[in-house]
């Protein structure tokens, strides 16, 4: 879709969601093909097509704020949810800066444990442009996993791995390793992840930057704040 294109369409529902996600599967095929060839400066120029792209744009806001089960999750800026013309206003201005907001630190209790785990929520907006990259990288890995990779893939599922696992256990015993990492993203070095994405230059700094955002812990600060706000009111009765 061009310029005029964009400023011409003033509403959420006539976009043609069919045809924007076409023209994003085919840019994806192309970055496929020109990875599983390894014709990087192909695979690079694609992507920054795909990134730049009004359909792609749409696609990213459309699945954080319509498709994803967790959308009405509120980031650091309290916004839970858009309305159709802040979506599309979403869209218009989305776009890979290289900046990032801090995200929220929520804690959710962990199934039989005592301890919780914490999860750091993104803002909408950051959450669109995480979307639009992995857009534009997704395809170039996936010329390049290996074929009995399963984790966090696009149509691949754990009744997937479960099906591999059976197939090749039938064949002759097999050894199993189950293992786990403890802590595996807070200690993972990330100059060595950003030398193995060994993307192009706004990519780069754009993830870094999201790796060194920070979080925010209102929790936290509620718990701090109504503690200051307890000593305040005896030394106001003493």
């Amino acid at each position: 879709m061009s310029k005029t294109e964009i400023t011409s369409q003033v509403e959420w529902k006539n976009v043609n969601w069919r045809k924007a996600e076409f023209a994003v599967f085919k840019l994806q095929k192309r970055i496929y093909r020109a990875s599983q060839r390894g014709d990087v400066q192909t695979v690079r120029r694609l992507q920054k097509s795909l990134a730049q792209s009004w359909s792609a744009k749409l696609i990213a806001v459309r699945r954080v704020t319509q498709d994803n089960k967790g959308r009405v999750t509120a980031g650091v800026d309290g916004i839970k949810s858009l309305k159709p013309p802040a979506r599309l206003e979403l869209a218009k201005n989305l776009k890979v800066n290289g900046k990032s907001a801090p995200t929220r630190r929520v804690w959710i209790p962990k199934p039989g444990k005592p301890e919780k785990r914490g999860l750091g929520i993104p803002t909408i907006e950051e959450r669109a442009k995480q979307t639009l990259i992995k857009l534009a990288l997704e395809p170039e890995w996936e010329a390049r996993f290996e074929s009995e990779s399963y984790g966090f893939r696009p149509g691949r599922s754990c009744h997937d791995a479960v099906e591999a696992i059976r197939t090749y256990i039938a064949q002759k015993p097999k050894y199993v390793l189950d293992a786990d990492i403890c802590r595996c993203f807070d200690k993972i070095n990330h100059t060595k992840l950003l030398e193995k994405l060994n993307t192009f230059p706004i990519f780069e700094r754009q993830i870094k930057a999201w790796l060194k955002a920070g979080v925010i812990d209102f929790s936290r600060w509620a718990q701090r704040k109504g503690f200051q706000e307890t000593l305040s009111g005896c030394s106001a009765r003493w």
